[in-house]
């Protein structure tokens, strides 16, 4: 069976990006940190509300994640650690508390917070992934 995986953004700051929860299989797991959004402009804003499907990615930089399809004129979108807006380039960082890192609001314990998804969706290899605002 596919898990649920729901993105439901709160705030969106021109100056910070978009902050959001990612909920799997209705349990929020974390905080979202993605850009600001840009027009859907490929690798500086977030993706437009909708679902689509979300399929395991790897390459050299990114061994194990997934990446965000089928989303109009943009690609390799995926899930991943960062902290801040600067460390997005168009993709969904995960964290597990919300800081400030050099003047920047930011996303922090990423990393662990990442493998946590990762674990959570171990014998997954797609799922639908629905993004919604709340703001």
């Amino acid at each position: 069976m596919k898990p649920s995986v729901e993105l439901i953004r709160l705030e969106e700051s021109s100056e910070h990006g978009t902050f959001g929860v990612l909920k799997v299989n209705k349990e929020l797991l974390c905080w979202t940190l993605e850009p600001k959004d840009a027009d859907n402009a490929p690798e500086i804003s977030s993706i437009p509300a909708q679902q689509y499907t979300c399929c395991r990615y790897s390459s050299a930089k990114y061994p194990d994640t997934f990446q965000v399809m089928d989303v109009p004129g943009r690609f390799n979108i995926l899930f991943h650690s960062g902290n801040t807006d600067d460390d997005t380039a168009g993709c969904i960082l995960l964290g597990n508390m919300l800081s400030k890192m050099k003047e920047s609001r930011a996303i922090l314990n990423s990393g662990q917070t990442f493998l946590r998804f990762l674990s959570m969706l171990a014998d997954v290899d797609e799922f639908t992934l629905t993004i919604r605002e709340d703001y």
